[in-house]
């Protein structure tokens, strides 16, 4: 390997420890031709097909959503992710999140799509043998069948590790015998293959391929849920479920391969789905807006809902700059890398931090769309209720969002006692520098938002590196502190996402770079007040009155822009467009 390929395989998390450069980012703006046509594609299939029945697969009309999938299949958009040679598409990491994106903007299909072409469909991709891709990808990529992920159970949802059900071999060795139960089976209804995950012999963790006419498996009735109603979600109850012996799929106890990767392919595509139902839900906020009249104008023209406008679009912008950075990323691994789970796995940081950031930047954009609508909001006769109803499970699906927080600092700190993020001498660099350091922005375009990017990258590595130092080990336990490691993180992340395509694609546009810079100013004040309350809990005394002092003098020199300004800005220029104005297709 090359060592350009080695550091393109090791960049996993090394956002957190050094700059890169604004040309290697993929951002909307550089989208090609085809993966435009793609984006058009879903949405056209969208917004002919699907949402003009949108109240219909409300009601569960599972014939009506069942057809949908199949027109979908035809159109190709349930194939991205399949390989050509099993009648897919094979296509690249951008497209296929410009597709879940675009579907995305009805939360029912959107859910029963991304449960079918995800978690129902990529672990046959990734693990089955060639009999059983060649029997099953094939109808999956069509709509011909779809699929459906049986892991959790009523007692184990994050601790996936801990199922019941259990699998045995027959005395003839020509089946598996599965007992047990799921619950919460998205597509349950609708499924004709189950990826079901038990422990052989009461064991040994292990996937396998059950057909829905199975012996044995019973699917309960449909749960009531508070919001993705026109999706499936049921219980299943295996007893003595009989499935043929060469049902296994990957390898017998290696089940947590199947369970965690693809939970970050899930996590991922579940952040960019919030930028497509984000970008809905700021459209009809708009729309409405501008129709609706107070006081003797429309209330658009007023400033506070221009401010919630305003924060809405600055929230889609940084969101989706961080969703494509991290496909292009991926696309990227997958030139070097030729197992594409291990390319993918490369950035599960990446993607949990995604999933996170997405799903609660959702829930902030569809409660303000709430707020927009007034009373008519709580009414399910208009969008805006329906939309803050879907919302909601993405901060529980694919690992809740606490989940996720104890896994971005423990995946950089494995990362690093693994040797494949220098992150430990980072850390130690940042500590001799804690009192010495003073900011020194730049005179050159962007010299200010790069150095507050550069102080926030030094605030997050210096807490993590105390906390480390304080707990050891024991570090794991303390979830509050972890938590907090995983918002500083996320904010670099999506600080330096959004500079990195400003710097690329828009340093002339002043509206833009206001813009970024009030994100950047609230985010670096954002995370002094996080850094204090770490730091006030792992230090005491003189050593904490030192180490609040670097602090403040690394934020004091940072002065945030006029909001008010940015935001009545950005919200003139959104409503002028009826919508999202950057989505780069």
């Amino acid at each position: 390997m090359s060592r350009a390929e080695e550091r393109l395989y090791k960049r996993g998390g090394g956002f957190l420890l050094e700059e890169t450069p604004a040309e290697e980012v993929m951002t909307p703006e550089d989208f090609n031709e085809e993966q435009r046509m793609i984006a058009q594609t879903a949405r056209d299939f969208m917004e002919k097909e699907v949402l003009p029945v949108a109240e219909k697969l409300e009601k569960q009309d599972f014939d009506l959503l069942r057809g949908l999938m199949q027109k979908a299949g035809e159109l190709g958009l349930l194939g991205a992710d399949v390989p050509e040679a099993y009648g897919g598409l094979g296509l690249d990491k951008v497209s296929s999140m410009l597709i879940a994106e675009n579907v995305s903007v009805e939360g029912s299909f959107g859910a029963t799509w991304g449960a079918h072409t995800g978690i129902g469909t990529l672990p046959i991709v990734f693990f089955g043998n060639e009999e059983q891709k060649q029997k099953y990808l094939p109808k999956l990529a069509t709509g011909e069948w779809i699929g459906a992920y049986a892991l959790t159970e009523p007692h184990a949802g994050s601790d996936a590790m801990n199922i019941k059900t259990k699998a045995v071999q027959s005395e003839d060795g020509q089946h598996w015998i599965l007992t047990g139960q799921k619950q919460f089976i998205t597509n349950a209804g609708l499924a004709d293959i189950f990826t079901v995950f038990a422990k052989v012999d009461g064991e040994h963790f292990t996937g396998f391929l059950m057909e829905r006419n199975t012996p044995g498996l019973t699917i309960g009735e449909e749960e009531k849920k508070m919001g993705v109603k026109g999706s499936s979600t049921r219980p299943l109850f295996l007893d003595k479920a009989r499935i043929p012996a060469d049902s296994v799929l990957g390898e017998i106890g290696k089940g947590h391969r199947i369970a965690f990767g693809i939970l970050n392919i899930g996590r991922y595509k579940l952040g960019v789905a919030a930028v497509g139902a984000a970008k809905k839900a700021l459209q009809n906020a708009v729309q409405y807006a501008s129709e609706r009249t107070a006081f003797g104008r429309p209330i658009i023209q007023f400033p506070l809902i221009q401010q919630k406008i305003g924060r809405m679009a600055l929230e889609i912008f940084v969101t989706e700059s961080m969703a494509y950075r991290l496909a292009g990323l991926m696309d990227e691994a997958l030139k070097v890398i030729e197992d594409p789970l291990k390319a993918v796995a490369e950035f599960a940081v990446e993607s949990s931090i995604l999933k996170v950031y997405g799903s609660e930047m959702l829930d902030f954009a569809v409660d303000e769309t709430v707020q927009i609508y007034g009373g008519y909001g709580f009414i399910e006769e208009y969008p805006a209720a329906r939309a803050y109803r879907d919302s909601r499970i993405n901060r529980i699906w694919e690992g809740t969002n606490e989940i996720n927080r104890m896994l971005i600092p423990g995946m950089l700190l494995r990362k690093a006692m693994k040797g494949e993020l220098p992150l430990m001498p980072a850390v130690a660099k940042v500590a001799g520098e804690v009192i010495t350091y003073t900011p020194q922005p730049g005179t050159d375009d962007f010299g200010e938002e790069t150095e507050a990017l550069e102080v926030l990258r030094k605030i997050t590595l210096m807490v993590a590196g105390l906390a480390a130092q304080k707990f050891g080990e024991a570090l794991e336990e303390e979830q509050e502190i972890l938590a907090a490691l995983a918002d500083l993180t996320m904010w670099v992340y999506g600080v330096e996402s959004a500079l990195l395509r400003v710097v690329k694609h828009h340093a002339e546009d002043e509206l833009i770079r206001g813009m970024l810079r009030y994100y950047t100013g609230r985010r670096l004040k954002q995370a002094a007040l996080v850094a204090e309350e770490i730091l006030s809990s792992i230090k005491e005394g003189d050593e904490l009155r030192m180490l609040l002092s670097a602090l403040r003098k690394f934020t004091r020199w940072y002065l945030l822009p006029a909001g008010r300004d940015v935001l009545r800005s950005v919200a003139g220029l959104v409503a002028d467009r009826g919508g999202y104005p950057w989505s780069g297709y």
